[in-house]
C-alpha cells in the first residue's frame, strides 16, 4: 500500500478574549477610547484585529458605525434611524468585537455622557468618601474571578481597581450599596476600559441611563432577581415541560441553581 499522506491541520489562532485573559489585560490603554471633549478616537483601534477575515470584516463594520456616531447625542439620535436601529441590534446580538468593547459599552450604556457630565465626582467619591461596606467589599475581593490572573494577585492592581470602583458605587448610591454580585459585573468592565469609565458604565447599567434599571437586582430584597426569576420558571415550563416537572418533583425550585446566574448577569 503506498503510503498515507499526512494531512495538514491548520493551527488554530487563538481569540482575543483568550490573549485578554492570559495577559490579565496588560497593553489596556484607557486613553484609546476617549478623546478631546469626549470625541471616542476610533482610529485608534487597529484595523484587522484577530487576522480571520470573519472577524476583520466585523471589526470595520462596527468601526464604520461608530464612526458615523462617535458621542452617546450621536448615538441617540441614529438609533432613531429605522435601518441604523435594526443594523445595531442584529450586530449586537452577534457580539460586539472584543478590540471595541472599551469603546462602545461606555457609549451604547450611557456611560461615558454620564463621566463628562461629572468630572471629578469618581475621583472624590474614591478618595474622600467613607462606605459602611468598605470590609464587605474587601472580604470578597478574592473571591472574585479567583482563576483570573488579572485579580488573581492578593492587593494587586486588578484588586485595588475593583474596590475603587465598588467602593465608590456603594457611597454613590447608598441605597443599594454593596452586594456581592456587583463585583463580577464590574470586574468585566475593567478587563476593558480604566476605573473612572467602569464606574461610570455600572452607574449607567444600574440606573437605566440608556435601558430598564438594573438596580433592583441588588437592592434590599432583590425585588428584580425574583422577578426574573419567576419568568424563568414560567419558560422552562413552557419550554422545558418534562424537565419542568422532573424539577417539580424533585422539589427543586430555580432560587436553588440560578440566582447566581442573573446576580452576575451570567
Amino acid at each position: 500500500f503506498p503510503p498515507r499522506k499526512r494531512q495538514r491541520t491548520k493551527a488554530k489562532r487563538p481569540r482575543a478574549t483568550d490573549v485578554l485573559r492570559w495577559r490579565g489585560g496588560e497593553g489596556m490603554d484607557p486613553t484609546t477610547s476617549q478623546g478631546p471633549e469626549g470625541v471616542l478616537r476610533i482610529a485608534d483601534v487597529a484595523e484587522g484585529g484577530t487576522g480571520d477575515d470573519g472577524d476583520a470584516k466585523k471589526l470595520r463594520k462596527w468601526r464604520k458605525m461608530l464612526e458615523r456616531a462617535s458621542t452617546h447625542k450621536q448615538w441617540k439620535a441614529a438609533l432613531a434611524v429605522p435601518g441604523f436601529k435594526k443594523k445595531f441590534t442584529m450586530r449586537n446580538r452577534k457580539g460586539v468585537p472584543d478590540e471595541l468593547r472599551g469603546i462602545v459599552w461606555p457609549l451604547v450604556s450611557g456611560g461615558r455622557e454620564l463621566l463628562l457630565q461629572n468630572p471629578g465626582v469618581y475621583e472624590r467619591l474614591m478618595l474622600y468618601e467613607s462606605s459602611s461596606s468598605e470590609l464587605d467589599i474587601v472580604r470578597d475581593l478574592n473571591r472574585t474571578f479567583p482563576g483570573h490572573v488579572f485579580y488573581a494577585q492578593r492587593h494587586g492592581p486588578g484588586q485595588r481597581s475593583l474596590y475603587n470602583v465598588l467602593k465608590a458605587y456603594s457611597v454613590f448610591d447608598r441605597s443599594v450599596g454593596y452586594v456581592q454580585g456587583m463585583g463580577f459585573v464590574t470586574g468585566v468592565l475593567l478587563l476593558y476600559m480604566c476605573e473612572e469609565d467602569a464606574f461610570w458604565t455600572l452607574v449607567a447599567l444600574l440606573k437605566g441611563a440608556s435601558h430598564v434599571p438594573m438596580e433592583g437586582m441588588y437592592q434590599e430584597g432583590l425585588p428584580l432577581l425574583q422577578k426574573y426569576l419567576h419568568h424563568f420558571e414560567g419558560l422552562v415550563e413552557a419550554f422545558l415541560p418534562k424537565l419542568s416537572a422532573h424539577l417539580t418533583q424533585e422539589n427543586i425550585v430555580p432560587t436553588m441553581y440560578c440566582s447566581q446566574w442573573f446576580i452576575t448577569v451570567f
